[in-house]
C-alpha cells in the first residue's frame, strides 16, 4: 500500500489513500476482534469515519475487505518462507518452509481463515483484491518449484506439479469444516505427511 503523504500524489489521490488505510486498519481490528461474521459494513465504515457509500467504492462486500486485509499478511507469510526455505535439508522441509507461514497465518483466527480462502476461490477474479489473493498463491507455487529445482534437483515440470498439489493439500485440508477445531500444529503435520506421500522417492 503506498504511503499517502507521497510527494508526487496530488490531494485527491492522498484523501482516497488516507480512506484505503482507515478502512484497512478499522476492518482489520474488527475482524481480528470479532471475526467476520460478527462484523457490519456498517461498524467498518464508522470505524474508519466514513459512509457506507463510500466504503463500498473500495469494496463492495465483507469478503472483499477480508482479502484486502489478509492479503498484506499472506504475502508477509511467503517473505518468512522464503527466508525459511534454505535451511531446509530436504525436499519435505523445504515445501513445509514455505507452508508454515500460510498455515500459521490463516489460523490466527480460524473463521476469518476459512473465509479467506472461500473468497480466494469463490469471489469475482476481476475484483483487485481477490486477484492479489490469486497471485500470492502463484508467487508461493513458483517459489516451492524453484527451490525444488535448484536447491533439491528435482525436474522443474515435476516441482511445479508438487508444488501446486501441496498448495491444494494446504488449502484443503484448512478449509475443511471437520479441522475448525484442530490445532494448529497437528494440522501442520497432517499435511506435511500427505506432502511427504508426494516426495517419498526425493531426498
Amino acid at each position: 500500500m503506498m504511503p499517502a503523504n507521497e510527494p508526487h500524489m496530488g490531494r485527491r489521490e492522498r484523501n482516497k489513500q488516507q480512506k484505503l488505510e482507515r478502512i484497512t486498519a478499522a476492518a482489520s481490528t474488527l475482524f481480528a476482534e470479532r471475526g467476520i461474521d460478527d462484523v457490519t459494513t456498517q461498524q467498518i465504515a464508522d470505524a474508519a469515519d466514513i459512509g457506507t457509500g463510500t466504503l463500498f467504492l473500495y469494496a463492495k462486500t465483507k469478503g472483499e475487505l477480508l482479502l484486502l486485509v489478509q492479503n498484506a499478511n499472506y504475502a508477509a507469510a511467503l517473505e518468512r518462507g522464503h527466508a525459511a526455505a534454505p535451511a531446509a535439508s530436504t525436499a519435505v522441509d523445504a515445501v513445509m518452509a514455505y507452508l508454515r507461514p500460510i498455515i500459521e497465518c490463516n489460523r490466527t483466527q480460524v473463521e476469518n481463515g476459512r473465509t479467506y480462502l472461500r473468497e480466494m476461490v469463490f469471489g469475482d477474479p476481476a475484483e483487485p483484491y481477490h486477484a492479489a489473493a490469486l497471485e500470492i498463491v502463484a508467487r508461493t507455487e513458483t517459489s516451492i518449484a524453484d527451490t525444488l529445482t535448484t536447491r533439491h534437483r528435482i525436474d522443474h515440470e515435476r516441482a511445479s506439479a508438487i508444488a501446486r498439489i501441496g498448495s491444494a493439500i494446504m488449502y484443503v485440508t484448512l478449509s475443511a469444516s471437520t479441522n475448525t477445531a484442530a490445532d494448529t500444529e497437528v494440522l501442520f503435520e497432517h499435511i506435511r505427511r500427505q506432502i511427504a506421500t508426494v516426495l517419498t522417492d526425493v531426498h
